[in-house]
């Protein structure tokens, strides 16, 4: 959220955003009715200053005129109660446009409105080339009884699996080995639950834009996440924490949970895009110094790209768009790794900065070491690792004619030694 200190200063700029980033915000409107917030606020204190007034006079008045200005006090205070009452409403009004205030992109973001419109920043790693016919991730799971998709279906709907044996092993061993390597980037393991309020989902911008996609338990008036992010972001909400406890690096492990709502008809076959599924999500909490942000953004962006290095597959980083990048997001990488069996790159991991746009909706400050000034921080975030989406070119590109799966050489150790899994059952 931008503060409407900055969008009164800088009205121009966050025009030009709203229209960058597709945003369906009418700034003209907002302003107006911040400036009748600020009236009516004036017009209350007035009010309250005059009552003030009247009752410090109540007792230097004859008896004759105290009835008068006893109506009077009233008449105020009726009148204060209905402002009163007209700004709850104005600011309420008010702050529903903050929430979908967009955060201003870095000046070298491209503008653009699609996927279509992302930069390709570079490749790495080889397109395999196959002697003999491929076969996908679903064909392959068949093949070697990995998995129970369709059953599972049967059980909890559309858009979910079941793994089993040595690809289910496997699943486990990708979270263990991506944990393991940013624990040594100076990540601190953190498991958080799946469970959070809708505040929650204010403070890192995913309502009110994308309520749709989240699972509601009414009962209980909770969410389900759909990343760890949620959870991260109002950890330490409404502390003042010290410069000195920055940066706070998170390793979040949980499971998450997507309706998937605007996805109809797209990868449906398989474990591309599912309901639920498990994620390591790479969180920094750091110093509000852009210098200092983008710093992390490069590190939580070199950390996702070992991690498609450690299992052997061809991808490629793109710089996301103002149309494609999130409404708080200052800048945006994407790293896509090659599908053999589509024949074309598909997202796996995604790589935001959000300076103190998410800061400022959840209420992250810190308190500076050289002049004791409180101000909100920066976030950072990024998949470690999602499972079972990275399954699918795991398996596709290291398959083999027989059907089985290439294991790379950096999951040997996670899976018992072995160099395959799959093979004649």
């Amino acid at each position: 959220m931008l503060s409407i200190h900055f969008i009164r200063q800088n009205p121009e700029i966050v025009k030009q955003t709203i229209a960058d980033k597709r945003v369906d915000l009418d700034l003209d409107a907002l302003l107006a009715l911040d400036r009748e917030v600020v009236a009516l606020k004036q017009q209350i204190e007035e009010m309250a200053a005059e009552v003030n007034r009247l009752s410090k006079s109540f007792g230097k008045v004859s008896k004759e005129d105290r009835p008068a200005l006893i109506q009077r006090s009233k008449a105020l205070g009726a009148e204060k109660k209905a402002l009163q009452e007209s700004l709850r409403v104005e600011e309420e009004a008010l702050q529903a446009m903050l929430w979908r205030t967009p955060g201003i992109p870095a000046e070298d973001v491209p503008v653009g409105a699609t996927d279509d419109d992302n930069v390709e920043i570079r490749r790495v790693g080889e397109l395999p080339s196959f002697d003999f016919d491929i076969r996908d991730h679903v064909d392959l799971i068949e093949l070697n009884d990995w998995g129970e998709l369709s059953r599972v279906t049967e059980v909890s709907g559309s858009r979910t699996y079941a793994l089993k044996g040595e690809l289910a092993r496997l699943e486990v061993a990708i979270h263990l080995m991506v944990l393991d390597m940013l624990a040594e980037r100076g990540f601190g393991m953190i498991t958080v639950p799946a469970l959070a309020r809708e505040d929650a989902f204010y403070g890192t911008g995913h309502f009110p834009g994308g309520r749709e996609d989240a699972y509601h338990l009414p009962n209980d008036d909770l969410f389900l996440s759909g990343t760890a992010e949620i959870v991260l972001t109002s950890l330490h909400r409404g502390e003042i924490l010290d410069e000195a406890d920055l940066p706070i690096l998170y390793a979040g492990y949980s499971p998450c949970f997507r309706r998937e709502a605007g996805s109809a008809g797209r990868d449906v076959r398989g474990l591309m895009r599912v309901h639920q599924f498990t994620k390591v999500e790479q969180y920094v909490l750091c110093r509000d110094d852009p210098e200092e942000s983008a710093r992390w953004h490069g590190e939580l962006l070199a950390g996702a790209e070992k991690v498609v290095e450690l299992l052997e597959l061809p991808y490629r980083v793109v710089e996301c768009c103002t149309g494609e990048m999130g409404l708080g997001k200052h800048r945006m990488h994407d790293i896509e790794v090659w599908v053999p069996s589509a024949q074309t790159w598909r997202e796996t991991h995604s790589c935001s900065s959000l300076h103190d746009w998410q800061a400022r909706r959840a209420d992250l400050r810190y308190r500076r070491e050289d002049d004791r000034k409180v101000t909100h921080v920066h976030t950072l975030n990024n998949t470690g690792v999602a499972t079972p989406r990275i399954l699918v070119p795991l398996l596709e590109n290291h398959q083999t004619e027989d059907g089985r799966v290439r294991l790379p050489e950096a999951l040997v150790p996670y899976m018992g030694g072995k160099t395959h899994i799959g093979g004649a059952r």
